[in-house]
C-alpha cells in the first residue's frame, strides 16, 4: 500500500496548522517533518517546539526526519513532542544502531536514511532492526530539487534484500518526486513517498495524491 508523506518544508509556514489539515483532508496519511541543524546539512529548519505545537493541532502520523548530528541526544525530546516515527541518518553518528535502539526503546517506529552517495549495502546490517529505510533521492538540506536518477537503483537493492531475507520493511523516498516519476520508484520497491512542492503547492492536493495512488497501483514493485 502506498503511503504519501507531504513534506512540511514546502508548506506555508504562516499557517502550518491549516496546511497540515489541508493535506490530511486530501488523503495524506503521514506528515513529513524535516529537522535540520545547519551542521549535518547546510540549512536550518525547525525543531522540537514547532513539532510539539503542531501535534496539538494535527492527528496525522508524524514522520520526523532528523537531519542532525548525533541524534541520539534528542530522541526522548522528539518522542515527547509527538513524533510517531523518527528517522536518523546513517552518516550522522558514529553508532547508528544505538540511536535506532533508543528510538525503539522509546516506543515509536525507527528508520534509517542514506544520502545519495552512501551505498545501500552499508545499511544492510541495520534493516532487521528498523521499520523503514529512507533513500534520499536528492542531497538533503533543501526542498525543490530534481530527483537524482541513480538513486532509484538503491531502492531496488534494498527491496530485494528485504524480500530475500523475509523482512517487513517500508522503503521511503524523498526528493524531487512527482506523479510523473513516481512509477520508477514504486516499480523499484518504494512504498512511502515524500513529496513537498508537488502536494503543498498544488491547486488541488487531493487530485495529486489520487494520481500518485493510481500510478502506484499501475506500477507495482517488479522483482
Amino acid at each position: 500500500m502506498l503511503i504519501i508523506s507531504p513534506s512540511v518544508l514546502a508548506a506555508d509556514f504562516s499557517k502550518l496548522g491549516e496546511e497540515l489539515k489541508k493535506v490530511k483532508d486530501a488523503g495524506a496519511e503521514y506528515i513529513h517533518l524535516d529537522v535540520m541543524d545547519g551542521i549535518f546539512v547546510p540549512n536550518i529548519s525547525f525543531g522540537i517546539p514547532v513539532i510539539a505545537s503542531l501535534r496539538k493541532k494535527a492527528t496525522a502520523f508524524f514522520d520526523v526526519h532528523l537531519m542532525i548530528t548525533d541524534p541520539i541526544r534528542y530522541i526522548d525530546d522528539f518522542v515527547k513532542a509527538g513524533a510517531d516515527l523518527l528517522t536518523i541518518h546513517y552518516e550522522s553518528c558514529s553508532d547508528p544502531a544505538a540511536a535506532l535502539r533508543a528510538i525503539k526503546a522509546a516506543g515509536i517506529k525507527a528508520a534509517v536514511a542514506i544520502k545519495p552517495a552512501t551505498p545501500a549495502e552499508d545499511i544492510f546490517p541495520l534493516l532487521a532492526e528498523v521499520d523503514m529505510a529512507l533513500v534520499m533521492t536528492v542531497e538533503p538540506g533543501f526542498g525543490g530539487q530534481k530527483l537524482i536518477p541513480e538513486t532509484i537503483e538503491k531502492v531496488r537493492v534494498l527491496r530485494s534484500y528485504a524480500v530475500a531475507n523475509g523482512l517487513t520493511l517500508d522503503i521511503q523516498v524523498d526528493g524531487g518526486i512527482t506523479a510523473e516519476n513516481l512509477p520508477l520508484l514504486t516499480e523499484a520497491g518504494a512504498n512511502v513517498i515524500v513529496a513537498g512542492s508537488a502536494i503543498f503547492r498544488a491547486d488541488d492536493p487531493a487530485a495529486v495524491i489520487a494520481e500518485m495512488n493510481e500510478q502506484a497501483s499501475k506500477h507495482p514493485y517488479q522483482a
